[in-house]
């Protein structure tokens, strides 16, 4: 996954690596799709702790903001592959996601949550910020790791989040 990316991820491969049939990961953690769920909620426990790490209460919330957007884009360049299975892998539409799992997505989200709090103090306003926010931080994060970012600009992605945040939060 790391080296190849996610079209490299079948059952098959990861059972060789590992050094098990691929039935016993079937037993013991289910299809692929539930593999998947599951590495997912290792990156956003790995993301929740990289921006965890950034906010200083002592800060201004938009201060706080820009470096957790910061931090988004550094996680996301260190790791772009694993990070990329959180967007790129579809399950079936029939599946709900697991509690577990909004569990893991709901650590980092709130954490931006909480430091927008200060700054839009109604509930419904701040969870559409929240998510209007994420999407385009993601979809920066997805062209600079991409590479296609300079097919719109020079401009380093870093300046660009910074620019959206200041901007979005006036």
């Amino acid at each position: 996954m790391r080296n190849e990316g996610f079209r490299a991820l079948g059952m098959r491969r990861l059972a060789a690596a590992i050094g098990y049939a691929p039935n016993s990961i079937y037993n013991a953690v289910g299809d692929l799709d539930q593999v998947v769920l599951r590495v997912n909620a290792r990156t956003l426990a790995r993301l929740h702790a990289a921006l965890e790490a950034v906010i200083d209460p002592k800060r201004a919330p938009r201060d706080n903001a820009l470096a957790l957007a910061d931090a988004y884009l550094v996680f996301v360049a260190a790791d772009p592959r694993v990070w990329s299975l959180l967007f790129e892998h579809l399950a079936a539409p029939d599946q709900p996601f697991p509690p577990w799992y909004a569990a893991a997505l709901a650590e980092p989200v709130g954490l931006v949550d909480t430091v927008l709090t200060p700054l839009i103090a109604e509930p419904d306003e701040r969870r559409r910020a929240v998510a209007a926010l994420w999407a385009a931080l993601h979809g920066l994060a997805s062209l600079s790791t991409s590479r296609k970012l300079a097919v719109l600009t020079l401009d380093p992605p870093r300046d660009l989040a910074r620019l959206l945040v200041g901007r979005f939060l006036g």
